[in-house]
């Protein structure tokens, strides 16, 4: 029984993850506007050992997100790790990327598993998701939020909630159609909001 259920988490993992990926590369390829990098992908190991009695799983996408759970009989450790790709050649994109790569790598990720793991969830809220972009990629970054509000828009209850300083990626937001509300929150001299 254990063992049944242990092959069909790792199953259930290995499906996850591949959708995970699919996304990334399709909105790394309409978003990124350079030529240096052809997709983004997570690409996972494990391990198993008895050695402790208790079952521990470890999540590590490097410089995005860690989290833990455990229990169990097992140990499973999962490490993460973000490759770049270009052509054939896979290279871990720690030290090697960018601050805007690493934004938009970060957003993307996010994005995708927000996709997979989060289609009933009614609110995608995102801060300041244009820092360190250049004009280009954030034009491309917008037109993929506006395919995701496309997608969703049979979906009763979605809003998405956008905090930002860029009035050009409010702009380029602004010209799909469906975009119905946005705010402009200001202080006045006296410091109050308006």
């Amino acid at each position: 029984m254990k063992g049944s259920l242990l092959r069909t988490i790792v199953q259930y993992h290995r499906v996850k993850m591949n959708a995970i990926n699919e996304i990334i590369k399709e909105m790394w390829s309409n978003t990124y506007s350079g030529s240096d990098i052809d997709t983004i992908e997570i690409r996972s190991e494990s391990a198993i050992s008895n050695a402790t009695g208790r079952r521990s799983y470890q999540y590590r996408v490097r410089n995005y997100f860690d989290v833990h759970c455990s229990g169990g009989a097992n140990l499973i450790q999962r490490h993460f790790q973000v490759v770049m790709l270009k052509g054939d050649v896979e290279v871990d994109m720690k030290g090697r990327c960018s601050a805007g790569q690493k934004v938009l790598a970060s957003l993307i990720i996010r994005l995708a598993l927000a996709e997979t793991f989060c289609i009933h969830c009614g609110i995608l809220a995102l801060d300041e998701p244009t820092a360190n972009l250049d004009r280009e990629n954030i034009e491309k970054f917008a037109q993929n939020l506006i395919n995701i509000i496309e997608n969703r828009r049979a979906q009763r209850n979605f809003q998405l909630i956008v905090i930002t300083h860029d009035d050009e990626f409010v702009n380029y937001l602004g010209q799909a159609d469906y975009v119905e509300h946005y705010y402009r929150v200001t202080k006045d001299s006296r410091h109050i909001l308006v």
